[in-house]
């Protein structure tokens, strides 16, 4: 954001902006549902699912809810998943947790992983947690055989958690016959759904207000939710759009006239 444009809004910073502090996140229904599912999955070291379209807020509810995890007990590991092989999530996870030139076969891979897992729980005395997200990617001899990183002493002891997020067909690839020995371990699901108008309202408004002001009328905001759908991040892309285009309309009609970024119409209050 450039000076000018600061000074003509007042912004005390920018708005809807990726990396926002967990201490900002706006605690909505839904993601204080995450933190509150995802914390028993954690407490009870089983299998958690979060779903949820592109751009519903799945990354920023796992955040805010990890982050409630205390940095001197929990070892939290994160990857993101692609649709490569077994062997190469194999490597992820093992890079993730510390694991250098991991080699061999899968049985001595899942070893590996499990004996650095074991370490770190019996002798370090440290909790873990494994996050994969884009989980509804990984292929479907992934789902088949991910449980067993998750056994330890004759699947006695639950020492892994893991929480999968992804896209809802997350959910149909765990109801295949293959995915059992997996889908058979999740004890908690979470599923994110665009926000509502009053939703919307509350999302932009919070958003706004952290920039240090108050702009949106509820036109605007009627607007941004329609073209967004009620996802967070399209409604991130529109709302600072339409700033953009209210701020060249006050400086020069034509300009604002060839900004697309409101449909040639300003929603914001004068």
């Amino acid at each position: 954001m450039n000076k000018e444009y600061r000074i003509f809004f007042g912004f005390k910073k920018e708005p809807f902006v990726s990396n926002i502090p967990v201490t900002d996140i706006l605690q909505t229904n839904e993601v204080i549902s995450v933190k509150q599912r995802f914390d028993y999955t954690v407490n009870l070291g089983g299998i958690g699912v979060i779903t949820g379209d592109v751009g519903s807020g799945k990354s920023t509810a796992l955040r805010f809810a990890s982050a409630g995890l205390h940095k001197s007990e929990y070892s939290v590991y994160y990857i993101t998943a692609s649709s490569g092989s077994i062997i190469e999530l194999y490597r992820q996870i093992a890079e993730a947790i510390g694991i250098v030139n991991i080699k061999g076969s899968r049985a001595g891979m899942v070893s590996m992983i499990r004996s650095e897992i074991t370490e770190i729980v019996s002798g370090c005395k440290r909790k873990v947690l494994l996050i994969i997200d884009e989980a509804s990617l990984l292929r479907m001899e992934v789902f088949a055989e991910l449980h067993t990183i998750v056994q330890f002493r004759q699947d006695s002891e639950m020492w892994l958690p893991l929480i999968l997020a992804g896209q809802s067909t997350l959910i149909d690839r765990l109801q295949y016959r293959a995915s059992s020995p997996l889908s058979s371990r999740v004890i908690s699901r979470s599923h994110l759904e665009g926000l509502n108008l009053q939703g919307m309202k509350e999302y932009l408004n919070h958003h706004i207000r952290l920039a240090g002001i108050d702009i949106f009328t509820d036109q605007a905001i009627t607007a941004i939710h329609q073209g967004s759908g009620g996802l967070l991040r399209k409604a991130n892309h529109l709302a600072p759009g339409s700033t953009g285009c209210c701020y060249c309309k006050k400086r020069d009609e034509r300009i604002c006239r060839a900004c697309k970024a409101c449909g040639n119409r300003s929603f914001l209050t004068p």
